[in-house]
């Protein structure tokens, strides 16, 4: 017995002294594991005799019950010592000061396409959205497309490999097909602004094969081109943000608007800054017309009682006008130290209420 005592005084106070949980498991194994101390004793009482098993029994399952239980009690007072030790090296201080400026910047094609938004939404125009991968018939044949029209050759569009059925899908060269989409699913009157990734085989200072634009597209049963002209001019001055506007709309030709124009505004140099709104000189920023009545067929609207008028301007052109952007092609770049530059503070949400930019 007296060897039994001074065995579990020994393992107590190796418990008591242990500096860590894995120290403690160690011990634990080494007195309750397959081939501890204890355990090595427990297998003894299948060979003892029946009166001898009666009083070692109790002894032997006593001492496994208390050293089970101060090895639990010893961990639990250690894991509680590390989480305090945990909680005291990871605190936080809520009174440090935030960082004085906010990391990051908006890229001016993200500021300037809300900034369009914010203007026609205002106007009560809805936001519309659509594939960037698209078929012939919502690229090319809804929109009056003739089947020899040179944007269908490979020179100017993005084609994928023809199907079984030699079908080709192609990355959408305009978001003109969101304008079909839509006067396919619902009624008139529509009100939409559609912005967008666009793609065409095209790369040099005012062009890059993927570019951005906003189209616009009204259809009820008396818009006309007094209408369009309003809209856009309205547009012009709230979008750049001066009082008054010079516009002139030239014959054009589109193949999905009849008839059409592109719209000029006046300007003039000053320096190297460019001032809208006066001076004698005439720069065209978008295209724009009265839907075709084939568009509206296509789309299965009777011209005879719907028409309507649309546009489409380059989100990245406007961009460079408004912001001083010298070169299209540093906008996909990926210069932080050019969008530091032209980027735009996070927290300024461009709204009518508060004015667009900086």
């Amino acid at each position: 017995m007296s060897e039994l005592q001074e065995l579990e005084t020994d393992l107590l106070a190796k418990i008591d002294s242990a500096e860590n949980e894995s120290a403690l498991e160690g011990l634990r194994v080494g007195a309750l594991g397959k081939k501890g101390v204890i355990s090595e004793r427990m297998k003894t009482l299948g060979k003892m005799s029946p009166e001898e098993r009666k009083e070692m029994g109790p002894v032997l399952n006593g001492l496994k019950t208390r050293i089970g239980d101060a090895i639990e009690t010893k961990k639990q007072t250690l894991e509680a010592a590390a989480l305090n030790a945990r909680l005291a090296s990871e605190k936080v201080d809520v009174t440090l000061p935030i960082r004085p400026e906010p990391k990051g910047k908006i890229h001016p094609v993200s500021q300037v396409t809300e900034e369009i938004v914010a203007i026609f939404s205002a106007m009560g125009f809805d936001v519309a959205e659509g594939p960037d991968i698209e078929d012939d018939f919502h690229n090319f044949t809804a929109l009056n497309f003739p089947a020899d029209h040179p944007a269908r050759e490979m020179h100017d569009t993005f084609f994928f490999e023809p199907r079984e059925d030699g079908t080709r899908q192609m990355l959408r060269t305009h978001t003109s097909p969101v304008q079909i989409r839509t006067m396919k699913s619902q009624k008139p009157p529509i009100r939409i602004v559609i912005p967008g990734r666009t793609y065409r085989c095209d790369s040099d200072q005012t062009h890059t094969p993927m570019f951005h634009q906003v189209e616009g597209l009204v259809i009820d049963k008396s818009a006309h081109m007094g209408h369009l002209k309003g809209t856009l001019e309205a547009f012009v001055k709230t979008f750049f943000e001066i009082e008054e506007v010079k516009t002139r709309f030239r014959p054009h030709f589109f193949p999905f608007t009849e008839p059409s124009a592109e719209m000029d505004i006046g300007y003039e140099h000053v320096g190297k800054e460019i001032r809208f709104g006066q001076g004698a000189d005439w720069m065209e920023i978008l295209g724009c017309g009265m839907v075709h009545p084939n568009v509206l067929v296509n789309c299965g609207l009777d011209p005879d009682e719907y028409q309507g008028f649309a546009w489409g301007m380059g989100v990245d052109r406007l961009a460079m006008l408004k912001y001083g952007i010298p070169d299209l092609r540093d906008f996909f770049a990926a210069d932080a130290r050019w969008l530091e530059h032209y980027g735009f503070d996070p927290v300024d949400q461009p709204n009518l209420a508060t004015g667009l930019s900086r």
